[in-house]
């Protein structure tokens, strides 16, 4: 009966990962690499004792006879179903994680030539990837929240302006949806103007690899007419942390970006790719086409939880208010992005008592909010989360944590270079008092959520250096890129 099941519907099978069991279950005498050699014996007893034995039988090196090897191969099978799942053209699979699927997707721009429009919020990877292909950048500016610290969409109407405002020939547009706070971008609008302009549209859809997959979710951009796409598939749909996606488009420059993406793609990749990351991708996609049931139950509880906070009245949504800005179309249900000024305390110190006090684990915090997520087809419990806030809004009743102005997202400085170039010239480093107006040979970026505060090649102003001193003093603080924890120096370009 399986048999039938499989034949009649090709989706339903996972080529790759099965293909891996099948090996496995052979009990091969493994004379290659990886040196556990597939078992338990001798010194891999630890690590087996750790992950279990199973992981290390499926753990094989790339290039094997009957798994990745040929035409048509059960990973090539793979991809395709992928593709045909998102929407795409043509689907790879990535094991570096959407960081890699951003430095590829810049690569093969940059290979045509022209400048890249990018939406200011865009992730740090897309920033490594302009000092690895020299391309230079324009920018988009997002709406912003500011009081709540979350950067959201750009519009179609910014998307126009900055492409009439540049001097330079686009090649493509790069925007960010959803956002990291579940706010969805007008993408087949944005996608009109874009090709309109002669250019491609890259969408990091990092944060909504499960778009498409149910009637209620926001819709794959790969249908509403993104060029290229990226997907962290490990993020909310359950494959193994580390695995992404890149999507071709099937669109009037697919013609074009596939070889240049397979060039970039074969600059980007590992020789030796994780076959577990692999087979994650492989049975994830397979699980999301059909266990719409699951989603289902996920949706519907995530809807009564939302309602469950709304009545409760003490603290509020941000989706709910996502209508003041018009670059917002649609929200994802599976953040529940929570806003926590009533408990008196700001989102960070909210988020560590959460986790030390009451053992609940959330994404992330700003100022006034934090941002629990929930996988796909999960159905958590979600009320201990509500009285563990109420608990911390009682406990501290009598004080209030205004607003930190230090630690409002602050506004970009002037590129005065392009990123490589000031990424691989001389430097030096200089006080944060004598940074400011000096040109930034660094990317840093507070986290989470990862947005460049600075760009290799822009100015240092006085406001991005308080608000990146601001966050390494609070009791989240993290820097990435800093030269050192408390940021009391910066890399420049030297003069």
């Amino acid at each position: 009966m399986v048999e039938t099941e499989v034949t009649a519907d090709p989706s339903r099978r996972a080529p790759y990962a099965e293909a891996l069991e099948r090996h496995a279950d052979s009990n091969p005498i493994s004379l290659l690499v990886p040196g556990h050699g597939a078992n338990a014996e001798g010194i891999s007893a630890g690590l087996a004792s750790f992950v279990g034995e199973r992981p290390l039988q499926l753990d094989v090196t790339p290039l094997l006879d009957g798994i990745d090897l040929g035409a048509n191969s059960n990973r090539e099978q793979a991809e395709k179903l992928a593709a045909d799942a998102w929407g795409a053209r043509r689907t790879w699979f990535l094991t570096n994680g959407s960081t890699q699927g951003n430095r590829t997707a810049v690569l093969a721009i940059g290979q045509l030539g022209g400048d890249i429009l990018l939406q200011r919020s865009v992730h740090s990877s897309i920033v490594d990837g302009l000092v690895l292909s020299a391309m230079r950048p324009g920018f988009i500016h997002p709406e912003v929240d500011y009081r709540n610290g979350a950067a959201h969409n750009v519009t179609p109407e910014a998307v126009s302006e900055a492409l009439d405002a540049h001097d330079g020939v686009v090649k493509a547009v790069y925007v960010v949806s959803p956002s990291y706070f579940g706010a969805v971008a007008d993408v087949p609008a944005i996608a009109e103007i874009v090709h309109a302009a002669g250019a491609a549209l890259i969408v990091d859809c990092a944060w909504g690899p499960h778009f498409g997959f149910h009637p209620e979710l926001p819709e794959s951009p790969l249908r509403q007419g993104a060029d290229l796409c990226i997907m962290s598939t490990h993020k909310l749909t359950g494959s193994l942390t580390q695995s992404a996606l890149l999507h071709l488009g099937d669109t009037e420059l697919a013609d074009t970006l596939e070889p240049a993406i397979e060039r970039a793609f074969r600059m980007t990749s590992s020789t030796s790719e994780s076959s577990l990351l692999l087979g994650s991708i492989d049975v994830n996609r397979r699980d999301l086409q059909h266990s719409k049931d699951e989603i289902q139950r996920s949706l519907d509880a995530l809807r009564a939880f939302s309602e469950r906070v709304r009545e409760h009245g003490r603290f509020s949504l941000l989706f709910d208010t996502f209508g003041e800005f018009p670059s917002i179309v649609g929200a994802d249900p599976l953040r529940l992005p929570i806003d926590i000024s009533a408990t008196g305390l700001d989102g960070h110190t909210v988020r560590l008592k959460l986790m030390r006090e009451h053992n609940i684990w959330v994404e992330m915090a700003t100022q006034t909010t934090i941002v629990p997520m929930v996988g796909l087809g999960k159905c958590p419990p979600l009320e201990p989360l509500l009285e563990a806030l109420d608990a911390i809004a009682d406990a501290n009743a009598a004080s209030t944590t205004p607003v930190d102005a230090a630690l409002r997202l602050p506004s970009t400085g002037a590129l005065r270079m392009l990123p490589r170039e000031a990424f691989l010239g001389n430097t030096e480093l200089v006080s944060a008092e004598d940074a400011i107006g000096r040109i930034s040979a660094d990317s840093l970026a507070a986290y989470p959520p990862g947005i460049p505060n600075m760009l290799p090649g822009e100015e240092i102003t006085a406001e991005t250096v308080s608000f990146l001193q601001a966050v390494t003093q609070s009791s989240h603080g993290y820097v990435r890129g800093a030269v050192d924890a408390k940021l009391t120096q910066f890399r420049v370009v030297a003069e």
